[in-house]
């Protein structure tokens, strides 16, 4: 990444990559510069602070169910250890083997969780020293979306034939039936068939 180094004279801008280098012939300490993103690079780190904004705003107070959803699980990450914890993974050493995620961006997905309720710590299993992650009830029923995401992502994001790993039940061997949504008579039951009634909409006539 490359900066613009500026004296305090306003004598010289220069271009600098990796090192700072001043060439203004006065003797210029680091109180005496400056260093600002140049170019491309500027508007790359001002992308980036904005999309870190906006993640960092809160949904928890929308009126929206999705919305307070993800503001929990709408992390891949989150998501992805959610999942893991399903397939009976409780410790932190296992998370980040199966993940292949950072130790710091686990740790902080985990906190959060934890703090959502998804999540509570526990003493070891075995008797051991570690501590594990186990699900509570409110984790328990992210159940469904994960099924969901996962039928959604066999039917549309594999190539005809290609390999995937099957959740199946234990007590047949046969892959989870797909979920699908019903009317209350049983026929299948379609989005265009739906409506969402928001706070104060009675009439309840638009989707959120």
């Amino acid at each position: 990444m490359g900066f613009l180094v500026q004296c305090s004279c306003k004598l010289k801008l220069m271009w600098s990559v990796g090192k700072v280098v001043l060439k203004c012939n006065l003797l210029c300490g680091g109180r005496d510069v400056r260093a600002r993103m140049a170019g491309a690079a500027a508007k790359v780190a001002g992308k980036i602070a904005e999309r870190n904004m906006a993640r960092q705003k809160s949904l928890a107070d929308s009126p929206c169910p999705v919305a307070r959803a993800t503001d929990i699980v709408g992390d891949r990450w989150a998501l992805l250890i959610v999942r893991d914890a399903f397939d009976g993974l409780r410790r932190f050493g296992d998370f980040r083997a199966s993940l292949g995620v950072a130790s710091n961006i686990l740790s902080d997905r985990l906190k959060m969780l934890v703090d959502a309720g998804v999540f509570d710590v526990v003493p070891a299993s075995d008797g051991t020293a570690y501590q594990e992650y186990a699900l509570t009830k409110k984790g328990e029923g992210l159940f469904p979306v994960i099924v969901m995401l996962r039928q959604w992502g066999e039917a549309h994001l594999f190539a005809r034939g290609e390999p995937h790993s099957v959740l199946v039940d234990r007590s047949t061997g046969r892959a989870v039936r797909k979920l699908a949504l019903r009317h209350d008579d049983g026929r299948p039951l379609k989005a265009a068939e739906t409506v969402v009634r928001k706070v104060g909409d009675d009439a309840g006539k638009t989707r959120q």
